[in-house]
C-alpha cells in the first residue's frame, strides 16, 4: 500500500502502554469483502450457554474450600469482598456476575448471616461447596448475561489466500516492523459480528505467562506438557469493518491510569469492566469507523529486545450495540516470551512448508492452528 498512513496515538501510559489509531488502513471494498468471505466461510458463537451438566463437571474438580478461598482472597486478609469474587468471575459457568448476582448468590445458599456481602474464613469453612454449584447450575442464562455476544469466523492468509487478505498481512508486516517470519507465522484472521445487544466484557487478548505455562503456538512443536496455557498474543491489531449506528466503541478502561490495581477496577458496585452497563466511564473508547485500524502491545518488553510481563494496561472490551450491527476483525501477532521456542517453533515451521510444498493445500501455520482451542 502506497498510501501515507497518518497514526494517531491515542494513549502512552505511565509505563507506555501504546495505542495507536490508523485512519483508512482498509478500503471501503476491502472491509465489504472481509464480511462477504466471512459470511461465505459461516459465522459460530463466541460463547455458548452453559451446559446442563455444569454441576456435575464442576463435581469433578478436585480442589478444597480452603484453595478456593486462597484463590479469592486477593489481598489475603482473611476476608472475602464482593469485588474479590466478582475478579474471579471467568471461573464459573461463563456468566458475566454482577454484584446484584453475588448477593442473590450468598442469600440462596446462606453463605452470608450478617448480610454484610463479606465472608470471613469462617463463614466460608461452614459452606457445602456444592450448594454454589447447584445454584449456578440452576440459573437460566440468556445470551446477554454472557461474557462475550457475538459470532466469529477465521480467515486464512497464508500463501495461496485472497490477493486482498494477502495484502492485509504484508500492512500488518509493515505497520508493527516485526520480523516477517514472526507475522507470517501467527494466527488467522478473526472476525467477529455483533448483533444489536452484542458485547465483550473488558479482558485481556492473552494471558500472563510464568515458567509453567506454554504459548497456544509454540506447544504443538515444543513436546512439552503443561497445566497452563494461553495465546502469547504480542501484538493486536484491529479492524472496523463498518460504521456502527449506536454504541460498538472498543473500551480501555484503565488505559493512562497511572497505577494499575484489579480490585480498583470495581468501586461502590460499580465494575469498569462491564460493557454493557459502565462503558462511559472507562478512560478512553475507540469509536468504530470503517476501516480503521487500532494497533497496541498487549506485553511489556524485557529490556532485551523481547517479550516481557503482560500489559495490564492493555485491558480492553466491546461496548454494547444499541444499534445496528458491528463488524470487526483481529490479527494477532504471536510471540513465544521464550526466545528459544519461538527460533526452535519457526524452524520446525520452514521445515514443515519445504517438505510439504508440493502437496499441502493449507499453508504450514494456519493448519496447525486448525485443531487448537484458544480462549479469547
Amino acid at each position: 500500500m502506497g498510501a501515507l498512513l497518518l497514526i494517531s496515538n491515542l494513549a502512552i501510559g505511565p509505563f507506555l502502554f501504546f495505542l495507536a489509531e490508523i485512519p483508512n488502513f482498509l478500503s471501503e471494498e476491502e472491509c465489504k469483502l472481509i464480511i462477504h468471505l466471512a459470511q461465505l466461510k459461516g459465522l459460530q458463537k463466541s460463547q455458548t450457554l452453559p451446559t446442563d451438566n455444569y454441576e456435575e463437571a464442576m463435581e469433578m474438580i478436585e480442589v478444597s474450600p480452603m484453595d478456593v478461598f486462597n484463590l479469592l482472597d486477593h489481598n489475603q486478609d482473611g476476608q472475602l469482598q464482593l469485588k474479590e469474587v466478582l475478579t474471579h468471575t471467568r471461573l464459573g459457568n461463563g456468566r458475566w456476575m454482577t454484584p446484584e448476582n453475588i448477593r442473590e448468590m450468598y442469600t440462596a445458599v446462606k453463605a452470608d448471616p450478617d448480610g454484610d456481602g463479606v465472608l470471613s474464613l469462617e463463614e466460608f469453612k461452614q459452606l457445602n461447596l456444592k450448594d454454589f454449584h447447584k445454584y449456578m447450575g440452576s440459573q437460566k442464562v440468556k445470551v446477554s448475561d454472557l461474557v462475550r455476544n457475538s459470532q466469529h469466523t477465521w480467515l486464512y492468509q497464508g500463501e495461496g489466500a485472497h490477493q486482498v487478505m494477502r495484502s492485509i498481512r504484508q500492512r500488518v508486516l509493515r505497520l508493527t516492523r516485526l520480523p516477517r517470519e514472526i507475522v507470517e507465522h501467527s494466527e488467522p484472521m478473526q472476525v467477529v459480528r455483533y448483533d444489536q445487544g452484542g458485547h465483550y466484557h473488558a479482558h485481556m487478548d492473552s494471558g500472563p505467562v510464568f515458567p509453567e505455562t506454554a504459548c497456544s503456538h509454540t506447544k504443538l512443536i515444543a513436546n512439552e506438557t503443561s497445566p497452563f496455557e494461553t495465546s502469547c498474543r504480542y501484538v493486536t491489531v484491529l479492524f472496523y469493518l463498518n460504521n456502527v449506528t449506536g454504541g460498538g466503541e472498543t473500551t480501555f478502561p484503565v488505559a493512562d491510569n497511572r497505577t494499575y490495581d484489579e480490585l480498583s477496577l470495581i468501586q461502590n458496585d460499580i465494575d469498569l469492566r462491564d460493557t454493557r452497563k459502565h462503558c462511559d466511564k472507562g478512560n478512553l473508547r475507540v469509536k468504530p469507523r470503517q476501516g480503521t485500524a487500532v494497533f497496541w502491545y498487549n506485553y511489556l518488553s524485557d529490556g532485551q529486545g523481547w517479550v516481557g510481563e503482560l500489559d495490564e494496561y492493555s485491558l480492553h472490551g466491546g461496548c454494547l450495540v444499541t444499534q445496528g450491527t458491528k463488524w470487526i476483525a483481529n490479527n494477532w501477532i504471536n510471540v513465544d516470551p521464550s526466545r528459544s521456542r519461538q527460533i526452535q517453533f519457526h524452524q520446525e515451521m520452514a521445515r514443515y512448508a519445504q517438505e510439504e510444498l508440493e502437496a499441502q493445500p493449507e499453508w504450514t501455520v494456519d493448519k496447525s492452528y486448525k485443531n487448537v482451542h484458544i480462549e479469547l
